[in-house]
């Protein structure tokens, strides 16, 4: 009787271990990175009773017969599968999405995590914020960034054109510009509810499904804590959705009111109902049908932030940049400055503020189309050009469906000017005018021009760009190089002229509408200053500068094994090698066996709750059988003893 009770004595044992790892895996449930645990059994030895024996004769063999003697731990094993991305929109909350481990030393010894809660201190030296361990690039090296430097100037070497010289001049006119596109006033889509309060159950949660502008779903949820339900806490759970595209509000009596930021025909929202018995869009009378923005040609009095390229609304002192030049040739730049105690708000005040800028033109808006147009004062040949760019502030008007193309060529000799910010060795910046004139023979003379404060053009016209019969270019400047000499510089500068591909529509076009030439490129730069930070797939840390340039400032090595459950466990969601761990090898993210490094997101922990519950149960029932066993064989033992 003695070893049934040992056996039931190491089934309790090994049950209750098994019970241990399910309470770990349960407890870690919310811990990044986690990965979960498994226990597997074995069989302890077997006491033999009978061995087997062959068959003799007129007998047949016989099979072993044994008592086995108990159970045993066998292994408790590491189930190292990938968890859940959260975002978390921190810039080095990093995750793996697939195999690998980021690497952290303690000045020591070089460890391994999947929790890349990482962060600078006060040297930029990149580090694990739970324990203070630095970070190890891809070169083995502790990871320091350089967030103080900057980004130095480079001089314009090269210009690019695009866009239409005419084949046909028309006149005589006044030069008119016009925007490709009109302005539209929108209105956002907007839906509205029923009067709070909200029969929710105390208790309850209900939700409904919020669609803006086609994206993905988004889950509204409201629980009934015993306050109630009303309009402000349905409002409350809106308004704490991540870039959701909408914000709502109360108005009404008592009533849930949802908008959309952006506006015009393209704003949509859609609601859709949530789960049967709980389903808060029925309960707060909110329609389940596709509700859309409208729009209308903008006038005078449409505010910019109406408009419908308006992609984020401007704030009093947000600044919109105007530069060109007037029909006279006079360089034009200028800041209007957004808001009703500065330049103003609305179209009106922008055509103001532009006309104002050009002496010599006069900007209208057209009623029937809502484009803007830029006329000159005079007839004749003009240089006249104009841009519009958000500068400063929060809000943006994507203003280059608006871009400016003349659309009635003053009279005179054939030209087109554009013009463009180049930059010299200083990363000053200056502004470079071209002007395009039709020549005797058809081709066309390209000259550079500069305000004298900022220099002199030393060789600034090239001659000879040649058309096909069907637009394309014919041939190219047997030089297409000007030299210039800015202000403050010792030595010339050279600029490259590019137009295009002989052939090809790459570039400059001689096709019959109007002109609309325009130098869309320059490869200079200022000086820089580090506005920003991101980490991509491969687990380069980029530098985002003021310039519009980018530098990689460091790189993540991301570490793989040959065996990662080999690895072991210290705390901390860290891991450490063992010689079943295998070799280590170092990459980028994305290579070999390495995961891609996901930016602004950790990884959840792998524990699939569900099915811990059902092991607990195993693992109880076990518990309780291997339990019952010694007292049945204890309540045998005392009838044996009853018997003396």
């Amino acid at each position: 009787m003695s070893s049934a009770l040992f056996s039931a004595l190491s089934g309790l044992q090994a049950h209750e271990s098994w019970i241990t790892v399910i309470g770990n895996n349960l407890a870690n449930a919310s811990t990044p990175g986690f990965k979960s645990s498994r226990a597997l059994f074995s069989d302890q030895f077997s006491q033999t009773l009978r061995y087997a024996s062959l068959p003799s004769g007129s007998l047949g063999g016989r099979n072993p017969m044994q008592v086995g003697l108990g159970v045993q731990l066998a292994d408790i094993g590491r189930n190292m599968d990938q968890g859940v991305l959260a975002s978390t929109g921190r810039t080095f909350d990093l995750a793996l999405n697939g195999r690998g481990f980021f690497q952290v030393t303690d000045g020591i010894n070089t460890l391994y995590t999947r929790v890349g809660t990482f962060g600078l201190d006060a040297t930029s030296r990149l580090v694990d914020q739970r324990t203070g361990f630095r970070v190890i690039g891809l070169d083995g090296q502790p990871i320091d960034l350089d967030t103080t430097s900057l980004f130095p100037p480079a001089e314009t070497d090269a210009v690019s054109f695009a866009g239409n010289l005419p084949a046909v001049v028309e006149g005589p006119l006044a030069q008119v510009m016009t925007t490709s596109s009109g302005l539209k006033d929108g209105t956002p889509a907007t839906i509205s509810s029923a009067a709070g309060p909200y029969a929710v159950p105390v208790g309850s949660t209900y939700t409904f499904e919020l669609v803006v502008n086609g994206g993905a779903p988004q889950t509204v949820s409201v629980t009934n804590t015993g306050a109630g339900v009303d309009a402000t806490d349905v409002v409350a759970a809106i308004n704490a959705l991540s870039n959701s595209g909408v914000v709502a509000s109360v108005t009404g009596s008592n009533e849930v009111q949802i908008d959309t930021l952006k506006t015009g025909a393209a704003s949509t929202i859609k609601i859709l109902p949530g789960s049967t018995g709980s389903d808060l869009a029925s309960t707060i009378g909110i329609a389940t049908s596709l509700v859309k923005g409208t729009e209308t040609v903008a006038t005078a009095t449409t505010d910019l932030n109406s408009l419908t390229s308006n992609q984020t609304d401007y704030v009093s002192g947000d600044t919109i940049d105007i530069s060109g030049l007037d029909s006279d040739g006079t360089p034009v730049s200028a800041t209007f400055t957004y808001g009703a105690g500065s330049d103003g708000t609305t179209v009106a005040d922008l055509l103001a503020f532009i006309d104002n800028l050009y002496p010599n033109s006069t900007a209208t808006l057209d009623a029937t189309t809502g484009q803007i147009q830029l006329t000159s004062d005079t007839t004749g040949q003009t240089s006249m050009s104009i841009t519009i760019n958000d500068n400063a502030g929060s809000g943006s008007t994507n203003w280059s469906t608006h871009a400016f193309t003349v659309t009635t060529p003053g009279t005179g000799p054939d030209t087109a000017t554009t013009s463009i910010e180049v930059f010299d060795q200083a990363g000053v910046a200056h502004t470079v005018s071209f002007a395009y004139q039709r020549q005797d023979d058809g081709s066309w003379d390209v000259t550079a021009s500069i305000p004298s404060s900022e220099g002199t053009v030393l060789s600034g016209t090239v001659s000879g760009l040649v058309f096909n019969d069907d637009g394309s270019i014919a041939s190219l400047p047997s030089s297409s190089s000007i030299s210039i000499q800015f202000n403050g510089q010792s030595s010339p500068q050279s600029l490259t002229l590019d137009f295009g591909t002989p052939g090809l529509f790459d570039g400059v076009t001689q096709l019959g509408g109007a002109a609309s030439v325009f130098a869309d490129n320059q490869d200079g730069f200022g000086v820089g200053e580090l506005s920003n930070m991101s980490v991509n797939s491969n687990g380069d840390i980029q530098g985002f500068y003021t310039n519009g340039q980018i530098r990689v400032l460091g790189s993540i090595g991301v570490a793989s094994f040959v065996n990662d459950s080999g690895l072991r466990e210290i705390g901390n969601n860290l891991w450490a090698e063992t010689p079943n761990s295998g070799i280590r090898t170092v990459s980028q993210g994305s290579q070999g066996k390495a995961g891609a490094v996901v930016g602004g997101a950790l990884e959840s922990s792998n524990v699939a709750i569900a099915e811990e519950f059902v092991r607990l149960i195993e693992a109880q029932r076990g518990f309780q059988a291997n339990a019952r066993v010694i007292s049945t064989t204890n309540d045998v033992l005392a009838e044996l003893n009853n018997l003396l």
